[in-house]
């Protein structure tokens, strides 16, 4: 016996549908699809879960100082007339040094971080903005199950589907 279902679908295929589906499934934390995906989908979800939730508190934080553009009153970046050596003008952004405190990854988070981007796609919101997956499963899904030692996910069964009749399921986090 198999260790996963084939889904009827050459490998490429199949991954590429599964991590489709799980990354929908973080995005919006509810997909609707057939019963054999859902299944497959949940072992995929259950297990990046488990992985950011073991390394959920796994980082320190630390002053790093960083250099910022001065903004006017208006919020536009300030700009400085510079002479090169040669003689030629022109205009740089004028910057100042501020000391910030950042959250630094110790090494087995960073290696969740990166296995956790293989199983989800680069996604944007409605605005077109870039959404990271990896932070949001990091810092608000894994926080939520921190004291759950698993069965992040449900299933509801629904109707069988017109056309074919799958039976069609919601797979969604708990």
């Amino acid at each position: 016996m198999p260790g996963h279902r084939k889904l009827g679908r050459p490998t490429d295929q199949r991954k590429a549908m599964l991590k489709g589906l799980v990354t929908s499934l973080l995005q919006h934390g509810r997909i609707e699809t057939t019963e054999a995906r859902a299944k497959e989908v949940r072992e995929f979800a259950e297990k990046l879960i488990t992985i950011a939730v073991r390394e959920c508190d796994n980082f320190t934080s630390k002053n790093v100082i960083v250099s910022v553009p001065v903004l006017d009153s208006k919020g536009r970046k300030m700009l400085k007339t510079v002479t090169s050596k040669n003689g030629n003008k022109y205009e740089v952004v004028e910057r100042e040094k501020k000391e910030v405190l950042k959250t630094v990854d110790a090494p087995s988070r960073l290696a969740a971080r990166r296995l956790v981007m293989n199983w989800v796609y680069r996604v944007k919101d409605e605005k077109g903005k870039s959404i990271s997956l990896t932070n949001k499963l990091f810092d608000e899904i894994a926080p939520k199950y921190k004291d759950k030692k698993g069965g992040y996910t449900r299933i509801y069964k629904l109707a069988p589907r017109r056309g074919d009749g799958a039976e069609m399921v919601v797979l969604e986090l708990v």
